[in-house]
């Protein structure tokens, strides 16, 4: 594939939304992990949230690693 100067890819931007969801959505099962419902859904004791999280967190560090920016020398 063939890199126009000065052009992101969109794997980096798209790392970084994983990055992002998976930072919200870890922090919401770490939260109802240690805060649980009043009234807790089925299944519930699985924590969801968190697994779901630090996947969304391990394929954003992937993709926002591999596809960084680099910096050219020069001009």
């Amino acid at each position: 594939m063939h890199e126009h100067k000065g052009m992101i890819s969109i794997w980096f931007f798209i790392g970084v939304l994983l990055l992002a969801y998976g930072v919200l959505i870890f922090a919401a099962g770490v939260y109802d992990v240690f805060q649980p419902p009043a009234k807790p859904v089925v299944l519930s004791q699985l924590h969801a949230g968190v697994w779901w999280g630090l996947l969304l967190l391990a394929m954003g560090l992937f993709y926002s690693i591999r596809f960084r920016p680099k910096k050219t020398q020069g001009n």
